[in-house]
């Protein structure tokens, strides 16, 4: 690959494989940009070449929407030792990511109009690809009181949601549900029953012979059960965050045969990773929900094989050594996941589990449509936010040379099969040469 590119000037991809689930494309073809904006695809870019048009040569590489990241945990404000919207966008652009989708739970918490609209502002002015920022669910996300909902959809909240922090008050869940859909607002919620999940594993023979507190399915499918018997009731917009048990995609299975508006997803150490990662009590395996046994695992590949769940996540928690570096049951919980989610997810793909478009679409098409973004797609007239990616570049991740501030990731030192090479953001490249 090789051009001199303007920002967002006029440029086109051409050979390169398009991958487009929204708009059922997979095949072979060129993408011409101009102004940040897909003006043409297949043959119509070809026919509209000027003179003046850069050409990039994406023989062996697949073109597809840039990924839309809906779990993300950023530092700023109040922690911008974790990861700032700065460091979060290099990492994102170079896992090709090209929007972000920002959780409140943040010093302080999101959970008024004046901080969403500093986060706002200030992701602008920062950070190199898209941020759109989620509402606290409740003041504080301590799970009490409602926030003013409408006044954050005005602000520019996408959905609400508490973060990690589950809503136990069932009565509440049912209000905040029911105000939520009168403003067209998601709620995506952390699936565990507190009282249940106040291990530091998954429950099982491994944690007993470790000597682990273990959290047991259980506590995500009451939860998750609980939910979508509210959602049918107030007819709410609900999405369960991450998915990591087989018994919780069967319910949520069940609640869609049922005809409920409900979604749910997943992030990469689900369906790549199961328990034994903490086998030697290797904290930076250590994630909220837990690493599950190798059924759970394998259920959770399948249920994004059958479209059960909807949506992959980096699930992007950025933690420093000092909070990692600490006994299992001390350590903090969570993976940094920007720069190896489509690596990752491709395992799927290699492994012959999902095709390449379902795969994509579950990273494009997908959440755009759950969350109502205009993006995840490259029709015609489209923003020009797309990747170019080598399906089958070895490469070993190395959390030393990783962009984001925090190199907690349990994917260190590991083969990964499938990298980005260029990444642009309104027809801008922010990644790649």
């Amino acid at each position: 690959m090789n051009a001199t590119i303007s920002d967002a000037g006029r440029f086109l991809i051409e050979n390169a494989h398009i991958v487009d689930p929204a708009n059922d494309v997979d095949a072979v073809g060129s993408v011409l940009v101009e102004n940040g904006r897909i003006a043409g695809i297949r043959h119509d870019a070809i026919e509209t070449l000027s003179p003046d048009t850069a050409r990039i040569d994406g023989r062996g590489l697949h073109l597809a929407p840039g990924l839309i990241d809906c779990f993300v945990t950023t530092g700023e404000p109040g922690e911008e030792a974790r990861e700032t919207f700065a460091t979060a966008g290099q990492a994102a652009a170079a896992g090709g990511i090209t929007t972000i989708v920002t959780l409140p739970d943040t010093n302080p918490v999101i959970d008024d109009i004046a901080l969403l609209e500093y986060l706002r502002h200030r992701a602008a002015r920062e950070c190199i690809v898209n941020v759109l920022p989620l509402a606290a669910a409740t003041r504080g996300c301590a799970g009490r009181e409602m926030t003013e909902y409408g006044l954050m959809r005005e602000a520019g909240a996408i959905a609400i949601t508490d973060a990690y922090s589950p809503i136990a008050d069932a009565l509440l869940m049912r209000r905040i549900l029911a105000y939520a859909a009168v403003f067209s607002l998601p709620l995506l919620h952390h699936v565990e029953v507190p009282e249940l999940a106040t291990g530091v594993m998954n429950e099982g023979e491994l944690s007993t012979r470790l000597g682990l507190a273990g959290i047991p399915n259980a506590a995500e499918t009451i939860m998750l059960e609980r939910d979508l018997r509210l959602a049918e009731l107030t007819g709410g917009l609900y999405h369960a965050a991450l998915l990591s048990t087989g018994d919780a995609a069967a319910a949520l299975a069940r609640a869609k045969d049922a005809g409920l508006k409900v979604s749910a997803g997943t992030a990469p150490q689900y369906f790549t990773l199961n328990e034994l990662e903490v086998t030697d009590y290797r904290s930076f395996a250590k994630v909220s929900p837990p690493l599950r046994a190798e059924e759970d695992r394998q259920a959770i590949a399948a249920a994004l094989k059958d479209g059960t769940i909807d949506v992959i996540t980096s699930a992007h928690r950025p933690q420093d050594v000092e909070s990692k570096r600490l006994p299992f049951a001390q350590a903090a919980s969570g993976i940094v996941g920007l720069e190896t989610l489509l690596a990752a997810s491709l395992q799927l793909y290699h492994g012959g589990e999902l095709p390449l478009p379902r795969l994509i679409a579950a990273m494009t098409c997908n959440p755009a449509r759950l969350f109502g973004l205009d993006r995840g797609n490259l029709a015609k007239g489209a923003v020009a936010d797309m990747i170019l990616f080598d399906t089958d570049a070895p490469w070993i991740v190395d959390a030393a040379v990783m962009k984001s501030k925090c190199k907690n990731t349990p994917f260190d030192k590991r083969p990964m099969q499938g990298r980005v090479r260029a990444t642009w953001v309104g027809g801008r490249r922010v990644f790649g040469d």
